[in-house]
């Protein structure tokens, strides 16, 4: 069914991953309902807010990587992962 499409190692952990980050804010805002808050943020977000917020800007960091520079990839998971865990925090 889904032959066309090439699962490497890394496309199943990336879409693993995204799975599992949204199962966990599911699971997370049931236990304690999340409340509007101002961060550094120029608006008032909720976790799910700053979650996507913060998958947008991976996406725009790795495409910056690949598109301008000559790192490796796996730096601009690391960026994106600090930038993911600072805005959860105090965004």
């Amino acid at each position: 069914m889904m032959s066309w499409m090439v699962w490497t190692l890394p496309t199943a952990l990336f879409f693993s991953s995204i799975a599992a980050m949204l199962a966990g804010m599911t699971v997370w805002e049931i236990v304690s309902p999340t409340i509007e808050r101002k961060g550094f943020l120029p608006i008032a977000t909720t976790r799910g807010d700053r979650l996507f917020i913060g998958l947008l800007s991976a996406a725009f960091i790795h495409l910056g990587v690949i598109g301008f520079t000559s790192l490796s990839i796996w730096i601009a998971l690391a960026v994106s992962a600090v930038w993911l865990l600072v805005l959860m925090r105090w965004g």
